[in-house]
């Protein structure tokens, strides 16, 4: 699990993304001491965090990212300690998968949905995404667009489960970011999938 946090003009308020005109990103490692990665941008610029404790501040939506820094550890612990105090659970992540050419889910992938709803239901979710991807049997342009119905259609199984629809995001990659490598024009079942980010 990757841990950001982010501080916009009013102390404590945690954002899903970097949208006041200012705000402060520390990237700090996992418990087990791992670093992940995370880019910063706005419309003026981007800054890639990748060592523990970087920071990297927005000072105006008008210019792009400071060059980042380490934060001392001291002054994490001032600046966030309220934050750092609320139990952080890492996302629990759902491949749902589905038939060939279609928005079809298969026949485990929806004995998989009663899960999906059990974790938004058991967290009180309102950060849920869902991500659609296809293979790249077929024209690239086709597939993006097959990815995003698929998106779509997992979207409307959890809304009618019971899901808050204004706590989803969907968006879709089309063949790009495969979950199995392969070539050109090549159908490939674990490609043909949505993946469920609950947080």
């Amino acid at each position: 699990m990757r841990r950001i946090i982010w501080l916009s003009a009013v102390f404590g308020v945690i954002l899903a993304a970097v949208a006041c005109s200012k705000t402060t990103v520390v990237l700090l490692p996992d418990p087990d001491g791992t670093v992940g990665a995370v880019n910063v941008a706005n419309e003026k610029g981007s800054v890639d965090l990748n060592t523990p404790n970087q920071v990297v501040r927005i000072t105006s939506g008008q210019a792009p990212p400071k060059s980042p820094d380490v934060m001392p550890e001291k002054d994490i612990e001032a600046m966030f300690s309220r934050v750092m105090a609320v139990p952080m659970s890492p996302p629990v992540h759902f491949l749902l998968y589905f038939e060939d050419n279609a928005t079809t889910l298969t026949r485990a992938s929806i004995d998989s949905l009663p899960a999906v709803i059990n974790a938004i239901e058991e967290r009180n979710s309102v950060d849920i995404s869902i991500v659609g991807h296809s293979d790249t049997a077929g024209d690239r342009d086709y597939n993006l667009d097959l990815s995003k119905r698929r998106a779509e259609a997992v979207y409307r199984l959890l809304v009618k489960r019971g899901a808050d629809p204004t706590h989803i995001t969907t968006t879709s990659h089309g063949e790009e970011n495969p979950l199995v490598d392969t070539g050109d024009n090549v159908s490939e079942p674990k490609n043909r999938r949505v993946e469920v980010v609950v947080r």
